[in-house]
């Protein structure tokens, strides 16, 4: 055992977690190659039925978790972390069994984890061009690593490692997912969460006559599917908005349009329709979704969230019977109401009233929300370019 290694490891408090399902020909290999650089290993037996528990018998000084049944990766890697982190670790490395990954690059986490001043999140980048990486997995591993890209914004050339170093003290705590997914679903959320999450160059074998895959190209292929669907889902609707609130700082109303209207790089266009987009918005009848639907809807189309946001507060509560009133006024030129003499009140304004003119209400406040959107979007225009043009004319 190489003791300034194991030293290293033992200071930065780096455990290493090797999940294994019936790699029985591989497994002794992994293990002793671990044990060449540290002692600090768990290994977690997922219900094998091969010769595993016969193979963990002869290796007295490791800490061992043994499923009774297989439960799938997901469920063996949050039991090795979960106990990592009980036995007081900051870090665990999780290498699979199956002999692809080379123990030896224990030392390319260790130096990285070394010179972060923060904690990171590290996945070994396999050389998946070579010729003997399956034509699937190199697939696998491009779509993995798109989607990873579109939740998170952090493009990475290897998603699908399972050659990692996790910093138990900001990773989530709780998990959903029980199989492979679970190695998407730890990452992105990592991610959102503001850990970096970083590649790092490992080496990859690929041996046919060894290697045992246990995933399931339909059903592993659904599941992480299903998953990315959910996340991308949660991105536009919950992380997109969460993460535009966090970086929105209080301003001044006049330190406001100096900076993001008069002081902003975009086209007058661009400006003035993002500020018609949030009237429109802000008046549209998806209360309760408004902001995350305006600054999702934003970036998709590439306005300016923070105007279409901040015009997205016309609907503030002292504003809404207004609102509400004048939207069933509009959608009662288009479907009259046959209620008592035809006649709304202000004061009588209600959520008992909109639900009896439900549809008058829908068809009126997009309508209005449209015409406010135009008129207030065109008034910007006009007044933009006039502040531009006194602008040149002054210089």
């Amino acid at each position: 055992m190489e003791d300034s290694l194991q030293q290293r490891l033992t200071h930065l408090g780096i455990v290493v977690v090797i999940p294994t399902y019936n790699n029985e020909k591989t497994l002794c290999r992994v293990l002793d190659g671990v044990l060449n650089y540290t002692e600090q290993v768990i290994v977690v037996n997922d219900g094998s039925t091969d010769g595993t528990s016969r193979i963990l018998d002869d290796y007295k000084g490791i800490e061992r978790i043994d499923f009774a049944q297989n439960k799938g990766k997901g469920c063996a890697l949050r039991a090795g972390l979960a106990r990592a982190r009980e036995q007081g670790y900051e870090y665990a490395v999780t290498i699979d069994s199956d002999g692809q990954h080379y123990p030896s690059d224990l030392v390319a986490f260790v130096e990285e984890i070394e010179r972060s001043e923060t904690p990171v999140l590290l996945i070994g980048a396999r050389n998946m061009t070579q010729d003997s990486v399956p034509k699937k997995s190199s697939f696998g591993n491009k779509f993995s690593n798109f989607w990873f890209w579109f939740e998170t914004g952090i493009r990475l050339e290897d998603t699908q490692s399972g050659y990692r170093a996790y910093p138990l003290n900001v990773i989530p705590r709780k998990y959903y997912t029980r199989k492979f997914e679970f190695e998407i679903e730890v990452i992105v959320r990592a991610a959102w969460n503001g850990v970096a999450v970083r590649n790092i160059p490992v080496q990859v074998l690929y041996d046919p006559s060894e290697r045992v895959s246990h995933f399931r190209p339909f059903k592993d292929f659904t599941r992480i599917s299903i998953l990315n669907t959910v996340l991308v889902f949660l991105t536009f609707f919950y992380i997109i908005p969460r993460n535009f609130f966090r970086s929105f700082k209080k301003k001044s109303l006049n330190d406001f349009i100096k900076e993001n209207i008069f002081g902003s790089e975009d086209s007058p266009e661009k400006m003035a329709a993002s500020i018609g987009f949030g009237v429109f918005m802000g008046i549209a009848p998806v209360w309760g979704f408004q902001t995350a639907l305006v600054i999702t809807l934003s970036v998709f189309f590439r306005l300016n969230k923070v105007l279409s946001f901040a015009f997205s507060n016309v609907s503030l509560p002292p504003f809404i019977p207004l609102i509400i009133y004048a939207s069933l006024l509009v959608g009662g030129l288009v479907l009259p109401s046959a209620g008592a003499n035809g006649v709304l009140k202000l004061d009588s304004i209600s959520f008992d009233t909109i639900q009896q003119h439900l549809v008058q209400y829908l068809v009126g406040s997009l309508l209005l929300a449209t015409i406010m959107g135009l008129l207030v979007g065109f008034g910007s225009y006009i007044l933009i370019r006039m502040k531009q043009n006194k602008s040149v004319s002054a210089e």
